[in-house]
């Protein structure tokens, strides 16, 4: 169980491996059995992709930066510490405004197609960090 080897245990986002799955985005992650945490670095020249979640609510958090949040057609201008919770099956996506933007999503339960992006929190506990 994953749970059992992060108890007390200190991660910092930086010392996390970073995805990009395409230019202008950068991603990491943390987990539990229960939860997924996705830290996402975005810029302005980034590739839009419009998408849905079948089976959960994601609930969106920017931490710096200017976005529009666009869910089932309707922008959402969110700016740092805006909120939006973005429900199961609505087609979304985000697009920054004038630069970089940080924000973090959270799943629940866990994304089943992002576990690689938390694979490392296996070899936790085996003498390597992430």
């Amino acid at each position: 169980m994953r749970n059992e080897k992060l108890y007390g245990r200190v991660l910092n986002w930086d010392d996390i491996p970073a995805d990009s799955p395409r230019p202008g985005v950068k991603r990491r992650a943390y987990a539990t059995d229960q939860v997924m945490l996705v830290l996402n670095e975005l810029q302005p020249d980034m590739q839009l992709r419009p998408h849905t979640h079948d089976d959960m609510d994601q609930l969106v958090c920017v931490l710096s930066g200017r976005a529009l949040l666009y869910v089932d057609g309707v922008a959402h201008e969110m700016g740092p510490g805006s909120l939006l919770l973005v429900p199961a099956q609505a087609e979304h996506y985000i697009q920054p405004l004038d630069g970089p933007v940080l924000n973090l999503d959270v799943f629940v339960p866990p994304r089943s197609d992002y576990l690689h992006l938390v694979a490392y929190l296996d070899r936790l506990g085996e003498g390597r960090e992430a």
